[in-house]
């Protein structure tokens, strides 16, 4: 197939998250087994406009900013003669309408590329936790034209959590394919021996106020425990307000804030921590839950859409309800007192974890792809 990806980042964006991970670990794959797989993104600044990546031609243009303004005329311009078979959108902040571009059946577009609709989630309400209530309500406006502008189009979604989104916003279900993200549990191993002698909490992503990290400093300085310690690693315009938090609660050098760290060090936290918590109000997923039950390391998260499905309650982890700091406090406590639940624990995420491939992802969005496209079936 000739495929072309539409997202606003790439991986190798500096703001890139689990979304970008996801699309390029899957459509990696499939530019390894011979699909030709092309990407149109955004870019940064001093960033390469040209760059092919595991196989992927990714051409960047604009801004995260401006990338809306000139992605239809570049596409236009340099991609529409590649004659892709299917266009996937990954709709990971707000839509691009991509299915305006192809208009098929109206002259030179005859042969336009079917469109798939990629989502990780959708912003919805949770953008007012973000940004001001202009910028908010611009997001959830651009959100509201979905059913209608995406009618008749295939949608695949990451959890049932996003399906459920989809169906609430009037998608029917049976255009809805479910494809679970994978894991490298080659990469992301136990390593008992590197877990620190003392409790150690961790928070891995960016410091945006939406993902609620608040909730996660209030809930460690209650828990008051002597020898515990909290690092957070990640950037975002949110740091500044997540320091003075801590300052505040008087939590001294018992707070680390780590900033940008790369993956070797990623890997080593992971395996470091006694547990991972992620306390957002709603994720497609949580790939970094996985990445921490890969490690064999449990996960404190939010009861919230995504993260429910990426976390077994009592079993990988526990799940709180969203916003309950005591809750929260609770779990924080009962792991830094018992080393032996949280090695139980740890175990169960790593079989859990190892029940999900991105060979398998991948393999299950060809199929997907192969029936839109209508080439043929995938076996």
């Amino acid at each position: 197939m000739r495929i072309l990806l539409v997202n606003w980042q790439d991986r190798e964006n500096p703001q890139a998250g689990g979304a970008e991970i996801h699309l390029h670990e899957i459509f990696g794959r499939l530019a390894a087994r011979g699909h030709r797989v092309t990407l149109l993104a955004s870019g940064w600044h001093g960033c390469t406009p040209r760059q092919r990546l595991d196989g992927i031609d990714i051409h960047r243009v604009g801004t995260r900013y401006t990338f809306q303004l000139y992605a239809r005329t570049y596409w236009r311009r340099v991609l529409a003669s590649g004659r892709d078979d299917v266009l996937v959108e990954d709709i990971n902040k707000v839509p691009l309408y991509t299915t305006r571009w192809v208009k098929r059946g109206e002259g030179e577009r005859a042969n336009a590329p079917r469109v798939m609709a990629l989502v990780p989630h959708l912003f919805g309400t949770t953008a007012f936790q973000e940004v001001s209530y202009a910028m908010a309500g611009m997001v959830w406006a651009l959100e509201r034209p979905l059913v209608r502008a995406y009618r008749g189009v295939p949608f695949e979604a990451i959890s049932e959590s996003t399906a459920d989104d989809l169906v609430a916003r009037g998608i029917p279900r049976e255009r809805i394919r479910v494809i679970y993200p994978g894991i490298d549990s080659v990469t992301y191993t136990p390593a008992p021996e590197q877990r620190a002698p003392a409790p150690l909490f961790v928070y891995l992503g960016r410091l945006k106020r939406y993902k609620r990290v608040d909730l996660i400093i209030r809930a460690f300085a209650a828990m008051r425990h002597p020898t515990a310690t909290l690092a957070i690693a990640g950037t975002g315009d949110y740091r500044p307000a997540l320091e003075r938090l801590a300052q505040s609660l008087d939590l001294g050098d018992r707070v680390r804030f780590l900033g940008f760290i790369d993956d070797c060090r990623k890997l080593a936290l992971l395996r470091e921590a006694w547990a991972l918590a992620l306390t957002s109000p709603k994720e497609g997923w949580g790939i970094t839950n996985f990445e921490a039950a890969a490690c064999a390391t449990p996960v404190v998260a939010s009861d919230s859409p995504g993260l429910r499905e990426s976390v077994r309650d009592g079993e990988t982890g526990f799940l709180v309800a969203h916003g309950d700091v005591p809750a929260l406090t609770a779990a924080f406590a009962r792991l830094a007192a018992d080393p032996e639940l949280v090695a139980r624990l740890g175990a169960r995420g790593r079989t859990f974890a190892e029940r999900f491939t991105w060979t398998d992802a991948a393999r299950l969005t060809e199929q997907h792809l192969l029936e839109i496209a209508g080439t043929a079936h995938g076996d």
